[in-house]
Order: C-alpha cells, then sequence, then structure tokens
C-alpha cells in the first residue's frame, strides 16, 4: 500500500514546517529524522501504548509507530486508575512511549518504558526510514471508547481506515498541503490525533496544536497564517461568548477558510451568533471511534446549521426502524438508526469477539446507535443517541437534540440537556435541565414550554424543568447524561 505519510517518504525541503506545540516546532525534514530514529527500535514491540499528552513527543511517538507498522494505544493523560489498568492489561502493550522526565501513574504497573528523546534536535538528516510493507488491513491503532455502558473497549482501527478516511475528508473540505490547522483538542482520540495531527501529516500541510484552548491563541494563529480551526462545541460557544468584545478573533475567524466542530452538535444558536459577528459558518461532521469519519458538510456545498452534511465518499450510510427495516422516506422528519458499511470502520473490539459481532447486522452493517433524519438532498440530522436522546412519547418519536436547540434559543437559558422519564401515560415524557443564563432569573417551566411548543410542536415541549448551575460534561465537553437523575 502507499505510504500513511508520502511526505516522510520523499527528500522535502529542510525548513517546510510540520509540527508546532507552544514554542517547540519540527519541520518535515525534523520530523522524518526523529520518527525514523525511533521507528526501528519499535519495530518488534508488538503493540506499543502512547502516553498522549498535548506534545511533540507524542506526535512524534504515533508517527514512529505507523511507520514501523506497530499498533499505538494512546492513553489519556487524566483517565483513573481503574481505567487505565483495564486498558493496559486488555491491550497489552510491551512498553509505554512518553516524554522524559514525564512521572506515569503505579496504574501502568511494570510496563517498560521508553523516553522519545532529542525531538527537539532532531538526530541526523539521513534518508527517509524505510517504512515498513504493511497491509492496509493491518492494526495502526487500538483507541478505547468512553465506556459510557461498561469498561472501555478498544476498537481496532486499520491503516485503511485512516487513510480512506484523511483522503475522503481532503474531498470534502478541499484540504491541501497548504492548509494550517490549528487545534486545541486531547492527543487520545480520533478527533484530536487521526484528524488533528496525523490529517494535516498526511496532506504535506503543518499543525499549530495550543496545548490549551484559550480564544486569544485562535486569534494569533488565525491571524499569523492559520487557514483551519478544528474544535468542539464548548470551545465554539466560548469563542461566541467572547466574539461581542474582541474584534482581533472576529478578524481571526472572518479569514479563516475552514472552521470545523465535531464530536458532539453544535448547537444552532452558537451557529447563528458566530456566523453574524464574522461572516463565516462553522461546518460540522460526523464520527465516532468506531468509523472515523462518516459524514460532512463540504466545503464547497451549503453550510446548513444544525447537520452533519452527507456522506463522505466511500461511506454507505443507510437509516433503519427499530426493526432493523431501512427508511425509505428522507423527508426530513422520519427518525431512524444511522448504519454505515464501508471502508472506514474498525477491525473489531480488542477481545471482544461478542461485542464486535453485536455491533455489525449480518449483511455487515454498523450500528452506530445514533439517531437522525435525512433531507431529501441527502444531508443528515442527528437528533441524538438510540439510549439516551431518542425519547418515545405519546407515539411520536422525539429527537432530544432539535429540543436543546430550542431551548438554547431562550435568552434565558445559558446551557441546556434535553432527557426522557417514565411517563404512565405518554410512556415518556421530556425532561429539560436548564442552566440560567441569570440564575437570580430563572425562566418558568410553563414558559419554556410554550416556548418550545412554538418553534416546534406541542407534544415536544418539556413535561419537567430542573435547574443547574452546571451540565456535567466529558474531557471532550459532550453532556454526560447518565449523570441526569431524578426520582420523579
Amino acid at each position: 500500500m502507499s505510504p500513511l505519510f508520502p511526505d516522510l517518504a520523499l527528500p522535502v525541503p529542510p525548513d517546510r514546517p510540520a509540527l508546532r506545540f507552544g514554542d517547540r516546532s519540527l519541520t518535515y525534514a525534523d520530523l522524518a529524522a526523529a520518527a525514523g530514529a525511533l521507528a526501528p527500535r519499535l519495530r518488534d514491540a508488538g503493540r506499543v501504548a502512547v502516553w498522549a499528552t498535548p506534545t511533540l513527543e507524542t506526535a512524534v511517538g504515533v508517527v514512529a509507530a505507523l511507520l514501523a507498522g506497530v499498533p499505538a494505544v494512546p492513553l489519556n493523560p487524566k483517565s483513573g486508575d481503574s481505567e487505565l489498568g483495564h486498558i493496559v492489561r486488555d491491550s497489552a502493550p510491551t512498553l509505554i512511549l512518553t516524554a522524559p522526565g514525564t512521572e506515569l501513574p503505579a496504574a501502568l504497573g511494570d510496563l517498560a518504558r521508553l523516553d522519545v528523546e532529542d525531538v527537539d534536535a532532531a538526530p541526523g538528516r539521513g534518508a527517509p526510514y524505510a517504512v515498513e510493507d504493511v497491509p492496509d488491513t493491518a492494526p495502526a491503532l487500538v483507541v478505547y471508547t468512553s465506556g459510557t455502558t461498561g469498561p472501555p473497549k478498544g476498537a481496532v482501527i486499520p491503516r485503511r481506515a485512516v487513510a480512506t478516511t484523511l483522503d475522503a475528508l481532503a474531498d470534502a473540505w478541499q484540504w491541501t498541503g497548504d492548509d494550517v490547522l490549528v487545534h486545541a483538542l486531547p492527543l487520545f482520540h480520533v478527533h484530536g490525533l487521526i484528524l488533528g495531527i496525523l490529517g494535516p501529516m498526511r496532506r504535506g500541510g503543518s499543525v499549530r496544536h495550543l496545548g490549551r484552548f484559550a480564544t486569544e491563541g485562535v486569534a494569533r494563529e488565525l491571524n499569523a497564517g492559520a487557514t483551519m480551526l478544528f474544535g468542539v462545541p464548548t470551545m465554539y460557544h466560548r469563542i461566541a461568548e467572547a466574539l461581542p468584545t474582541d474584534p482581533d478573533l472576529a478578524k481571526a475567524l472572518a479569514g479563516a477558510r475552514l472552521l470545523v466542530s465535531g464530536s458532539a452538535a453544535l448547537p444552532v444558536h452558537d451557529h447563528e451568533r458566530i456566523a453574524a459577528a464574522t461572516g463565516r459558518r462553522v461546518i460540522e461532521r460526523y464520527g465516532m471511534t468506531e468509523t472515523l469519519m462518516n459524514t460532512s458538510v463540504r466545503a464547497d456545498g451549503e453550510p446548513r446549521a444544525g447537520t452533519v452534511g452527507v456522506p463522505l465518499p466511500g461511506v454507505e450510510l443507510r437509516l433503519v426502524e427499530d426493526d432493523g427495516t431501512p427508511l425509505t422516506a428522507y423527508d426530513g422528519e422520519s427518525v431512524g438508526e444511522i448504519q454505515v458499511r464501508g471502508p472506514n470502520l474498525f477491525t473489531e473490539y480488542l477481545n471482544r469477539p461478542d461485542a464486535t459481532a453485536a455491533a455489525f447486522t449480518a449483511d455487515g452493517w454498523f450500528r452506530t446507535g445514533d439517531m437522525a433524519v435525512r433531507d431529501p438532498d441527502g444531508y443528515v440530522r442527528i437528533v441524538g443517541r438510540k439510549a439516551t436522546d431518542l425519547i418515545k412519547s405519546g407515539g411520536y418519536k422525539i429527537g432530544a437534540g432539535e429540543i436543546e436547540n430550542a431551548l438554547l434559543e431562550h435568552p434565558a437559558v445559558k446551557e441546556a440537556a434535553v432527557t426522557g422519564a417514565p411517563d404512565p401515560d405518554l410512556g415518556e415524557r421530556v425532561v429539560a435541565w436548564i442552566v440560567p443564563a441569570d440564575p437570580g432569573a430563572r425562566p418558568t417551566p410553563d414558559e419554556l414550554a410554550a416556548h418550545v411548543a412554538a418553534r416546534l410542536a406541542p407534544h415536544k415541549r418539556p413535561r419537567t424543568v430542573h435547574y443547574l448551575g452546571s451540565l456535567p460534561r466529558n474531557d471532550m465537553g459532550k453532556i454526560m447524561k447518565r449523570a441526569l437523575k431524578t426520582d420523579d
């Protein structure tokens, strides 16, 4: 197969920028030398864990493993001892790659450590490393799921999935080697690592990682020649909040070629605030650990707020009823579960043949568990997770996401989440969890119900409202709805 990173296998100008983390950077020649020096030491290592801090060492370590044809297992440095212990036992890496001087937790046991050393020195500028002849079906990474329904499962992602997803995004986003990406995402998951680091490397472009998200950093980098921004809804919400008083930020976003949000739905209210202040539309894409990317709004398409665009090249997507019957009506109203098929899919859950078998239909479609509607022109609008966001009330299928968007349009609502609760009459009733913009002037339940009914439909109005100081979120800013519990 062709190499994952063509620009590391060819002579490149010595000063062509590749990676920058804070004030530390590597050119492509530097990266080829640093990763090429490490790769031979990994050739017979089996799986290798990577202590995935937002550093040059993480990026070099993962690239080196991929050059050597060895699967990398990114570890979240913020994970607790129990989760880390489970992942290490399950994936059984032979060693862990980390930056020199990093203090590792006891939960990693006696796992051998290999420091990614001399990165800044970039030892030598000899011939590019001879990439192993690895089949495209071979594992590239083992990325662990969030574990919301049990211990995290290791999704084995083949090299084919990495290459085809990044190439499909290049087509959809007109992504080239001239693009400079800015992001501040963690590097232990698909969004931050595969899209945010490996994506620019496959294109021959560059990435500037902020370390920690700050609107000042976004403005600085976009105003200094960066062309693309990747973020999650929490980041774009903070951007939307800052824009009215930050003309430098507005100028920076207005000059960007592409603003991309993912990992969760970006509320329509934030879409509109950013567009009004900058003239630029944020586009959304849809993917998950097991599938990498499935759909996206295209750079040359209509940036329709509240949708995740159309299927990417090579990806088949269908919506199905509860009994698995494919939906034939793409009318923007009929709700079904998303199933996908294509070269972007993972191979298996590591050591879990039962879970792997349950995740696929008999004819090879992956059951995403996400519910959506599809417009006649193919645009997909996700309404929530089947397990937590699909509310069956009074004979209707209701997606929590559209109600959340409606609630966020109310000026007295700062944050909103919607769940379902058992109801003896309706089956389930709509429950809203609200963070008021002003705790001293909370909107009443009747006011919120009328607000939603006027925008959507009466049967979608919240029947119960709870008021909170904040919503529980994970590291990616996703609302953890399973933590929203009530006795009523």
